[in-house]
């Protein structure tokens, strides 16, 4: 099946699944969110404790599935991984620090002995929600504005920046892409805690929860105004495709999405989707607005993925030399292992109906107090 099909259609089929699995990274931030929420809403050790053990039940989910983010763009792209990877090395090793001291936070904020005291892995669990997810917002701005490196005749890497990735945090462009994903994800962590937590008793917290959502939707409007301005009006990196000569093209990010009106339709819709998540949940006092939310997120996450690969764009785009840059065709793997990664995806809707069975159970009915005070220490968080 598979195998008759044309590299450049395997390798598209490839980077619609990678942009499907980013996507749904960028929609289980919401326990990243969630977590830089906790000196806000949590004013009571209860409180907090009712925060934490809710995202608790996630923060492995989304672990899981940034680690299988990375996996896929290895195995289908390569040249991408071992150009960011070995080139960028500083930006993801602090984006995947930030990622093991939130681990270790669930794990021992609670535990008999815990010589740091809660506080500090508390601070960790803000620093995952706040700068980690600034600086993958700040990478995936990279797509767009480029990166200081040059590749050899045989595809060895030169970095030509001393900060090794770090540096994409001081374009304006990326630190608001990241700034937004950092408030977005603020307003899913506060959506799905009035999603999961019963808060009887707490109406005061309840209260201040879905102000949250509300207060972090104007805080993130400006970010992402600025970032759909700049991607409208912005020159991107075009690919002759006969040649594969790379070149600056004018307004290339706004032919893409007419170019792509299904694309288009997704942005549109992924926007009202998540305005309407908010409505309903700080205005009409609903609990579902996390599944808009998170829907218009993935919607949003696809038009950032495929605006940057697709119709003979760069997606990985170099400022320091324009034909080192990479696309879904030159950085690929070969037909052969393409193939063979096309049929194990095949169990990929089975992974993902246990993800949802499993999600159902954990969630098939809120968080309490009464839950809390009835767990044994070693089993909160």
């Amino acid at each position: 099946m598979f195998g008759n099909l044309d590299t450049t259609v395997l390798q598209q089929i490839w980077w619609i699944i990678d942009s499907l699995v980013g996507s749904l990274f960028l929609f289980l931030i919401f326990v990243q969110g969630g977590q830089t929420l906790l000196g806000q809403l949590g004013k009571t050790s209860m409180e907090k404790s009712l925060i934490i053990n809710s995202l608790g039940r996630k923060w492995e989910l989304t672990f899981t599935t940034l680690v299988l983010f990375g996996g896929a763009l290895f195995a289908a792209f390569p040249k991408f991984y071992a150009t960011s990877f070995g080139g960028a090395y500083w930006v993801w090793i602090l984006i995947l620090f930030t990622f093991v001291i939130q681990a270790v936070s669930y794990e021992f904020r609670k535990k008999p002995g815990n010589f740091l005291g809660e506080k500090v892995y508390e601070i960790f669990l803000f620093i995952n929600g706040s700068v980690g997810i600034l600086l993958i917002g700040a990478a995936v701005g990279t797509f767009f504005t480029g990166s200081n490196f040059t590749l050899n005749e045989y595809n060895l890497v030169f970095w030509t920046n001393p900060l090794r990735g770090l540096e994409a945090a001081f374009s304006l462009f990326n630190l608001s892409l990241g700034l937004f994903l950092v408030f977005n994800a603020r307003i899913l962590g506060a959506m799905y805690l009035i999603n999961n937590i019963d808060f009887s008793g707490y109406e005061a917290m309840e209260k201040r929860t879905r102000r949250a959502v509300l207060v972090n939707l104007l805080c993130a409007l400006p970010f992402l105004l600025y970032v759909l301005g700049s991607l409208l009006f912005m020159d991107g990196f075009g690919v002759d495709p006969k040649t594969g000569v790379v070149s600056m093209v004018s307004g290339k990010y706004l032919s893409n999405l007419l170019a792509m009106p299904l694309v288009l339709i997704f942005l549109l819709l992924g926007i009202v989707l998540v305005l309407w998540g908010v409505v309903t949940t700080a205005l009409r006092g609903k609990n579902s607005g996390i599944w808009f939310g998170g829907l218009g997120t993935v919607l949003v996450g696809l038009t950032v993925f495929f605006i940057a690969g697709f119709n003979n764009t760069a997606f990985y785009p170099s400022k320091a030399d324009l034909q080192s840059s990479l696309t879904i065709y030159n950085a690929s793997s070969s037909h052969y292992t393409l193939t063979a990664m096309s049929y194990v995806a095949l169990i990929i809707p089975l992974v993902l109906a246990y993800i949802v069975y499993v999600w159902r159970l954990m969630d098939s009915k809120k968080i309490t107090e009464s839950e809390l005070m009835g767990t044994q220490a070693d089993e909160m968080y």
